[in-house]
């Protein structure tokens, strides 16, 4: 490996701002440009700082992460709710059926956007050959 290689490996890219930016759905780079196509489909550069987005390979891990979030933060509300309120049965269903829905949708790409942000602070999965 020539020097200018180990230079440019070694060069550090750091991950807090990079999550934040995939929080926000953001290009992990510069932090300006749509990091999304669509709804979930990760665009293949930032239209921004053309920075190569097709390397990433977040495949499962959003919506495990997506279940776990929306499972914890629903089970505390379903026994909160039963506990202090006692509402009727399906009315308790309805509420937090439909939260759960939104909660998921809210959270999905999100999580995504963060997960894609962290392959390519780490350089995983061929991020390390871009700028």
């Amino acid at each position: 490996m020539t020097d200018t290689a180990q230079i440019f490996v070694s060069e550090e890219r750091p991950i807090k701002p990079a999550m934040w930016r995939g929080l926000r759905r953001k290009c992990p780079n510069c932090g300006e440009g749509h990091m999304f196509d669509g709804y979930l489909k990760v665009a293949d550069s930032c239209p921004v700082c053309n920075e190569n987005l097709s390397h990433h390979r977040a495949d499962d891990g959003p919506a495990y992460l997506t279940i776990l979030i929306v499972a914890h933060i629903l089970g505390f509300g379903i026994h909160f709710a039963w506990s202090w309120f006692r509402p009727e049965p399906m009315v308790m269903a309805t509420i937090f059926t439909v939260g759960s829905v939104a909660l998921s949708l809210f959270l999905l790409p999100r999580l995504k956007g963060m997960i894609v942000a962290i392959q390519w602070a780490k350089r995983m999965h061929g991020f390390g050959n871009s700028n």
